[in-house]
């Protein structure tokens, strides 16, 4: 077990998205010693509002910005004094690789790679937590495997969980060969507010708000293990603490629904009878690829104390009152509570890289952007 790490300055990217804002508001407010620093380009997935909670905290500053753009990366680094890395920034939903897989290996591999080569050059960084996917395993046939470890076998099977997994070879490599003091998560899949609905919870949830169907993949008997955001989120306090440099984590559960059973806990939650699940559905075409299930193994982490403490129905729950509160916390989301939406989507606030400049520099460090949300325009 490693010595007990204490950060100091903390980068976080892509951290107005989901698990990364939640991280934000946890941590935070938690660790007020602690300063932390969001780096988030702010795109379709991302909500500069998932930082109210702490956006005026003295320990608190978003800058908003590209991993793309290297010279600025490190120019934060050497700035902040950062010591830590948490690498939430990603594209991650599997539909939207129907529609442009090449930005995957941007943002996923390139992205990662620019960013290691920051952290190793900046001599200061003492924890760089890459936040990869259960999904690299490649998944599951049946319901009689016992489950992934950190040692297995890798075989991704969808241009996402590829992206994912080439950028952990790049982590193996910068620690390896260049003593970068990294380690590697990977977990299952992750509920809670503030998730964009995009992914499968937020947008059933947000289609019953409106009693309207909710699209099933094929039969929706493939299954995933599910955790609440806040058990997700206290495993990161755990290993950016008590996390050995150099290892692999698996945060996971043993709890596993299929869709068909995720919908009718839903319906539940709604106070509507989940046999009426034939009315509160439709069943369209399955995704081209469609791993059965990812079981996974998290007995590392346990031993290092962490403790999964949300049950599904808490859970649940939560997570339902939440988006019934804030049905109008995203706009324009029609195009994304549709099948198979990745087609359909552009990646429209994406922010390209800007040139370097000492005028740039200023303006993205003056007082407007400190202890306070970066301006939008």
């Amino acid at each position: 077990m490693a010595t007990a790490y204490t950060p100091k300055n903390v980068l976080v990217t892509g951290g107005a998205g989901f698990i990364g804002s939640n991280f934000v508001v946890h941590m935070a407010q938690k660790y007020p010693q602690y300063n932390f620093v969001i780096f988030d380009k702010l795109d379709f997935v991302s909500n500069i509002n998932n930082l109210n909670e702490v956006a005026h905290n003295e320990n608190f500053k978003f800058i908003r910005g590209n991993i793309a753009e290297a010279d600025f990366v490190s120019h934060i680094l050497k700035e902040e004094n950062i010591d830590t890395i948490i690498h939430f920034a990603a594209q991650t939903h599997v539909d939207n690789t129907f529609g442009n897989s090449f930005s995957f290996t941007t943002n996923n591999v390139v992205g990662t790679h620019k960013m290691l080569e920051a952290a190793k050059n900046s001599g200061q960084i003492q924890r760089f937590v890459y936040v990869s996917s259960d999904e690299v395993y490649g998944g599951s046939k049946d319901d009689d495997v016992s489950g992934f470890s950190d040692q297995s076998i890798l075989q991704p099977r969808n241009p996402y969980s590829a992206t994912k997994g080439a950028a952990e070879f790049l982590v193996h490599a910068y620690n390896r060969s260049f003593k970068l003091p990294t380690i590697i998560t990977r977990s299952s899949n992750v509920y809670g507010p503030k998730q964009y609905p995009e992914k499968l919870i937020p947008k059933f949830i947000l289609l019953m708000a409106q009693n309207k169907p909710c699209p099933i993949y094929g039969k929706g008997l493939d299954k995933r293990n599910y955790m609440y955001v806040d058990d997700v989120i206290s495993a990161y306090d755990t290993l950016i603490h008590n996390g050995t440099p150099g290892d692999t984590y698996n945060i996971g559960t043993d709890f596993c629904l299929s869709t068909i059973e995720v919908t009718e806990s839903l319906l539940k939650a709604f106070q509507r009878d989940p046999s009426d699940i034939d009315q509160a559905v439709k069943y369209v075409e399955e995704r081209p690829f469609e791993d059965y299930r990812y079981p996974i193994i998290s007995d590392k982490l346990t031993a290092i104390g962490w403790k999964q403490q949300v049950g599904w129905e808490e859970g649940i729950q939560r997570t339902v009152d939440w988006y019934v509160k804030h049905k109008h916390y995203w706009f324009a989301v029609e195009n994304v509570l549709v099948p198979h939406p990745g087609a359909n989507l552009r990646d429209s606030a994406y922010i390209p890289p800007v040139e370097l400049t000492p005028n740039n520099l200023k303006r993205r460090f003056s007082s407007n952007s400190t202890n306070k949300p970066f301006p939008l325009n």
